[in-house]
């Protein structure tokens, strides 16, 4: 194909983030970020990788075609436009693509209609998407437009582990099930991990740890996901930044009935003020980790309670698994804070994993082992590369159907 080039769009519901690749050797040509659109403080921020000169401007940018359209402007200037007939198609990230999207799939209109009608199930994300697809679709018609869902690696879990116990013919109506989130971050780790090894995916057993302001764990066997701590939303699983993850159903009613407090305002506790920052007021992990080490017993609290949580599923995954060949962290956290990696697998040493204090201390951009040579299970930090994940998948689905 001499058309080699991906636009990858990332549109949540007040910002475009975008990358422009060249998948002959996966190279960036230029990346950005259009945020607070809608607002009269729009800002746009463009860097293209060759000169490495940030470009960036402050003014109104209405909603997402105007947000675009600046995007294409800003890549013209630099020879990358999207009329460059280099380009070979637009991979758009969309968060939820339901039992139904299993791999990247061509747009059309059968597809934008099943991505809408997923929107109950993902109010803040898909219809930001949406805008995103229509916007590109608009501004080349004639191009491939491709969605890679953040649901698809996990729907290779079995029934036993994306089935919720409840009335099936409830859960059937409403589409209540386990979907999961950050597929493409955990497909990516899990096979660069594989190749971090020296093995094939299919050889592999990992626990991924996606560890950022969001964040999820999950038992990948042989390449394929058999379980995720995300659930039918984000909300499911580990403590996060602003999330409280896994808790009683019972406190919802609990706060209804008691608290009175309507089911708006305990959508935004769960959301917004949980995790770490309703534990202790801070959801960075630098900042918590600078309380710890000044003697902060709420910060203390939060961060233990993070662990034990993560702990928690690591053991989980060890039983799901079988056997497990390595934990791979990623992700902001994950692949910055080293006391996070530390002290999630202190004390599981019977199980395998061993983290060496002066490998974990080492800052790097690479994919790296932190485990001692002679560790049964290899600890592993990957970092996550969601958007080069997202143009190789859209670039194999076009030259395949070329």
């Amino acid at each position: 194909m001499s058309s080699t080039r991906v636009l990858v769009l990332n549109s949540g519901s007040s910002s475009v983030k975008y990358q422009l690749l060249d998948m002959r050797d996966s190279s960036r040509l230029a990346v950005g970020l259009v945020e607070r659109i809608g607002e009269e403080s729009s800002r746009l921020k463009h860097t293209p990788v060759e000169s490495g000169r940030t470009r960036e401007w402050t003014g109104p940018i209405a909603d997402h075609e105007a947000a675009l359209k600046a995007v294409a402007e800003e890549l013209s200037r630099d020879g990358l436009g999207l009329d460059s007939p280099e380009l070979a198609a637009i991979g758009h990230r969309v968060v939820h693509g339901g039992k139904h999207f299993t791999e990247p799939t061509v747009i059309d209109d059968a597809v934008l209609a099943e991505i809408e009608r997923l929107i109950p199930v993902a109010p803040l994300h898909n219809p930001a998407n949406l805008t995103g697809i229509r916007t590109a679709q608009a501004l080349r018609p004639d191009l491939p437009q491709v969605a890679v869902f953040d649901t698809a690696f996990h729907t290779t879990m079995p029934e036993s582990a994306a089935r919720y116990a409840i009335d099936v013919k409830t859960a059937d109506e409403h589409r209540i099930r386990r979907y999961g989130f950050h597929g493409t971050s955990h497909a990516y780790v899990s096979r660069a991990t594989a190749q971090l090894l020296g093995k094939s995916p299919e050889e592999v057993n990992v626990i991924v740890l996606h560890l950022g302001n969001g964040a999820s764990a999950s038992a990948v066997r042989g390449g394929k996901c058999v379980d995720t701590s995300m659930g039918l939303t984000p909300l499911e699983g580990l403590v996060m930044g602003t999330r409280s993850g896994d808790m009683d159903p019972a406190v919802i009613f609990h706060l209804m009935r008691v608290g009175k407090m309507s089911t708006d305002e305990i959508d935004t506790l769960l959301n917004k003020k949980s995790g770490l920052i309703g534990l202790c007021g801070d959801n960075d992990m630098r900042e918590i980790r600078r309380r710890v080490d000044a003697g902060d017993e709420q910060a203390q609290l939060a961060f233990d309670i993070y662990i034990h949580r993560l702990k928690k599923y690591i053991g989980a995954y060890y039983a799901v698994l079988g056997r497990v060949d390595a934990i791979a962290f990623t992700a902001g956290v994950g692949e910055n804070a080293a006391p996070v990696r530390e002290a999630a697998v202190a004390g599981l040493e019977e199980l395998g994993p061993v983290v060496d204090g002066e490998l974990n201390a080492i800052r790097s951009d690479e994919p790296r082992l932190v485990s001692p040579a002679h560790a049964r299970v290899a600890v592993a930090v990957v970092p996550t590369d969601e958007e080069l994940e997202i143009a190789t998948q859209t670039y194999a689905l076009v030259e395949k159907n070329n």
